[in-house]
This record gives structure tokens, sequence and C-alpha cells, in this order.
């Protein structure tokens, strides 16, 4: 099955839909791989001119799906590619010539809230949630962790990538993450209000703009896959995992 869906809804824009909602839309090899390619089509689609990205049922996306984890067993040699398709996925978003509108539906959990970093605008429903759950795991958001202090600093980035808490659409949007917090029945509409609007401008001088304001945006990454590859192969990684696994909570020592 399909995990993205899409679906043109107004001139110009169309709707990607994470579709997984039995997984809380956790990304997984085959999603990394649906949104890179759909992200290359779209930035070469003179049809499109904006995008709406956001989760069917309950949630955004719940983060990285947990069995890829278990079937890498803290290979480095397995993660570190595995890190660079997550990135490459992230990266498509971001350099996508076409304005990306993050429409975000209940949680946001690790790669979820990482996605909406991705994104170039973030709306939220009440309901959403956002967290960097990765510590709880003994792991580090890594793509979270580079792109988090450009789009909300380094106070509140150092606040949710080492706590692991959880933070409502109201504080998201005070830390600079979320633009508009929207009714839950509201925020497709809304988001699809933003990107018509967005679609009615020239498209090259909205491409330029994008562009522009993306320059910089692929320093970092190579330490930071490195860095979260080796974190995979910890012991610390290894116990937490298992306890999560196991519904409990990690032994420390």
């Amino acid at each position: 099955m399909p995990r993205l869906t899409r679906a043109e809804v107004a001139p110009g824009v169309v709707v990607l839909t994470m579709s997984r909602p039995e997984k809380l839309n956790a990304m997984d090899e085959q999603f990394f791989a649906e949104l890179t390619a759909v992200m290359r089509r779209t930035g070469v689609d003179d049809d499109v001119r904006a995008v709406v990205l956001t989760g069917e049922g309950r949630a955004f996306s719940a983060g990285g799906d947990v069995g890829t984890f278990e079937a890498m067993d803290g290979d480095v040699c397995q993660v570190r590619p595995h890190l660079r398709r997550v990135y490459d996925a992230f990266h498509a978003v971001e350099l996508c010539a076409v304005p990306v509108i993050a429409a975000v539906n209940g949680i946001a959990f690790g790669g979820g809230t990482e996605l909406a970093l991705a994104c170039d605008v973030v709306l939220a429903g009440e309901s959403a949630r956002f967290a960097f759950k990765e510590p709880t795991m003994g792991l580090m958001p890594g793509y979270g962790i580079v792109r988090g202090p450009d789009v909300m600093g380094r106070h509140w980035t150092r606040y949710l990538a080492l706590s692991g808490r959880e933070i409502s659409a109201v504080r998201a949007e005070r830390a600079g993450l979320v633009q508009e917090v929207h009714p839950d029945d509201g925020l497709l509409p809304a988001a699809v209000q933003l990107a018509t609007e967005m679609a009615a401008h020239s498209p090259l001088a909205t491409q330029v703009g994008k562009a522009f304001v993306n320059r910089d945006a692929v320093g970092g990454f190579s330490e930071s896959v490195e860095a979260t590859a080796l974190l995979f192969g910890t012991a610390e990684h290894r116990a937490a995992f298992t306890a999560f696994r196991e519904g409990r909570l990690p032994k420390r020592s």
C-alpha cells in the first residue's frame, strides 16, 4: 500500500496525505522513498504551485517506525545509509521548488516534528502535540537538532531535544515551530486556503523566494548522520529500545 496519497483540491494546489493510520503514520523505508520521489516530481510539475502535507486519522506522524529500528539491530553500517535516506527525504521537502505547508493533525513525535521543521509553513490543529521522543530511546533527533535552531532557536531546540517532553500546538506556536493554530475541523481548510493564496502569486517569484530562504539548508547534516548512527550502536539505546518494546521505563544506572 502507498504511504502517501495525492489529491488536487484547488487550481495549483495538491494535498499529500500520509496514509498509514493504523500505525499513526509511522515512517518506514517505503515512506521515505515515496516522499523523496513525490517531492522531486512535484518540484518540476508546472501544474503544482503549492502543497499541503497532512496525516490520515488521528496523527500527523508518530515518527520513525520502531520496526525499522529493530531490523537494523544497532548495526552502524545499516543505520548510516538509513539515516541518509531519512535526511534525503526531509531535504526533498526543503528543496522542493514550491511551498510545502504542514497541516499537523494530532501527534507529531520524533520524525513527525522533524518533518514539520522541513516544511515551509506549519499550521496545527488545537489537539496537535509535538515532541522529540528520541532521548527516551537513547538517541538524538539527528535532523531536528540541526534544523531546530534555525526555526525555533537554540533554547527551544535544547528544551525539546534533551527532555523528550511534549508541547501543545499553542506552545509550539510560541516557540516559532507553528505559524497558525486552528480548530481541528478547520485545520485542513485553513491550510488549503493558505496554499491557494500562495499558488495565486508568480510561480517564479515564489520559487526564487523559497530558494533564497533555504539557501543554507544543507550544513551540519553529515556530522549529524555520523553522531546519530553511533548512538544506535550504544548499550543505552538497546536498553531503552527493549524497555519500550516491553512497555516499561528503562533502568538507569
